[in-house]
C-alpha cells in the first residue's frame, strides 16, 4: 500500500507540475504583455498608461523577470498556500476560492446524486428491454441530452417551469444548498453527466447479462429482481465509478454555464470572469484546482473499484 500510495503521489506531483508549466508558459508566451492585457480596456480604448508606469507594474507583480524566474516564484508562493493576487478584484485570489468553490462543489456533488439515482436505474432498464420500445426510449433522451449543450435546456426548462407551468419562482443568486431555488439549476447541472452514466450502465448491464453466474443464477428460479440487485448491480457499477473523471469535467465545464444562467456566485463563474478580464492569478488557480479535482476524482476510483471488484489487487 505504501509503495502504490508513493507512486501515486509521484505521478500527481509529476502531472500537476507538467499541467502548471505549459500553463504557465502559454500566458507568458503566447498572450502578449500581461500587464498592457489587464489594464488597458480594450472595448473602450481610453486608458492611456505611460511605459513607467507600466515597468513598475510589471516589477510589482514580479513580471518583469525571466520566464524560469516566473515559475520557480509561482510554484514556491503555491507551496505556502498563495495563489496570488487578482490584480482586478484587488483581492488575494485564495480569499476568492475559499468563498466559490464550496458553492459549486455542493452544486456537483448533488448533481452527481441526482444523476447517479436517475441514471444507474435508466440504463438497467434499457438493458433489461434491450432492443425494445422502453431501450428505445431511453436511448433517445440520452442522446438528446448529449446533443442539447446545458446554455439551451437551462433556459428551457426556466421557460417551461416558470413562465408556461409557473411552478417555481426565478431561481436567481445563492441562498444555500438547501433552498428551493437550487432545484433547477442542480436538475441543468445533472444533465451533464445523466448520459455518460446511462450509457455506461447500459452497456455494462448488456456484458454482465451474458455471464455463465447470471444463467445459473437464473437456472435456480432465482426472481429477476434479486439476480439484478445481488449478482448483477455491482459489476454494473464499475464501468460507472471508473468514468467519475470525465463526470467531474464535465461538471466542471457545466457549472460554468448553469452559475451563469442561474447568476451563482460559484466557480464556474470565478472561471468566466478570470478569463474575460484576462485576469492571470485566477486563471491559474482555476487551473490548478481543477486538475486537482479530476486528480483526486480518480483517486477515488482507485480506492473503490477494489471494493466493487474484489478481483482486483494491489501488488
Amino acid at each position: 500500500m505504501f509503495t502504490y500510495l508513493s507512486t501515486r503521489a509521484l505521478r500527481w506531483i509529476t502531472g500537476l507540475l507538467l499541467v502548471l508549466f505549459v500553463s504557465y508558459a502559454m500566458m507568458f508566451y503566447g498572450t502578449g504583455d500581461p500587464i498592457k492585457r489587464m489594464f488597458i480596456d480594450l472595448r473602450e480604448g481610453s486608458m492611456t498608461v505611460d511605459d513607467a508606469m507600466l515597468d513598475k507594474l510589471r516589477a510589482k507583480y514580479g513580471l518583469d523577470q525571466p520566464f524560469p524566474v516566473q515559475f520557480a516564484n509561482y510554484v514556491g508562493k503555491l507551496m505556502q498556500g498563495d495563489l496570488g493576487y487578482s490584480i482586478r478584484e484587488k483581492r488575494a485570489v485564495l480569499t476568492m476560492v475559499q468563498v466559490r468553490l464550496p458553492i459549486s462543489m455542493q452544486l456537483g456533488l448533488v448533481a452527481t446524486v441526482l444523476a447517479a439515482l436517475i441514471g444507474v436505474p435508466l440504463g438497467v432498464a434499457a438493458a433489461l428491454h434491450h432492443n425494445r420500445r422502453l431501450d428505445s426510449l431511453i436511448v433517445g433522451i440520452s442522446v438528446f441530452l448529449n446533443a442539447v449543450p446545458i446554455f439551451v435546456t437551462g433556459p428551457l426548462l426556466m421557460v417551461l417551469l416558470v413562465l408556461v407551468l409557473k411552478i417555481m419562482d426565478v431561481p436567481f443568486g445563492w441562498k444555500g444548498i438547501f433552498h428551493s431555488q437550487v432545484i433547477l439549476p442542480v436538475t441543468v447541472l445533472a444533465f451533464s453527466p445523466l448520459p455518460t452514466i446511462v450509457r455506461q450502465t447500459r452497456a455494462a448491464m448488456l456484458e454482465v447479462m451474458g455471464d455463465d453466474y447470471i444463467r445459473t443464477a437464473r437456472a435456480k428460479g432465482l426472481p429477476e429482481r434479486i439476480i439484478v440487485l445481488r449478482h448483477m448491480l455491482r459489476p454494473v457499477l464499475i464501468p460507472v465509478v471508473t468514468s467519475l473523471g470525465l463526470i467531474m469535467i464535465s461538471l466542471v465545464n457545466g457549472a460554468i454555464f448553469v452559475e451563469l444562467i442561474f447568476n451563482i456566485p460559484g466557480f464556474g463563474k470565478l472561471t468566466l470572469q478570470g478569463l474575460q478580464q484576462v485576469d492571470y492569478p485566477i486563471i491559474m488557480a482555476v487551473i490548478l484546482i481543477g486538475t486537482l479535482i479530476v486528480m483526486v476524482s480518480n483517486l477515488l476510483v482507485d480506492i473503490v473499484y477494489p471494493f466493487l471488484d474484489p478481483r482486483i489487487t494491489r501488488g
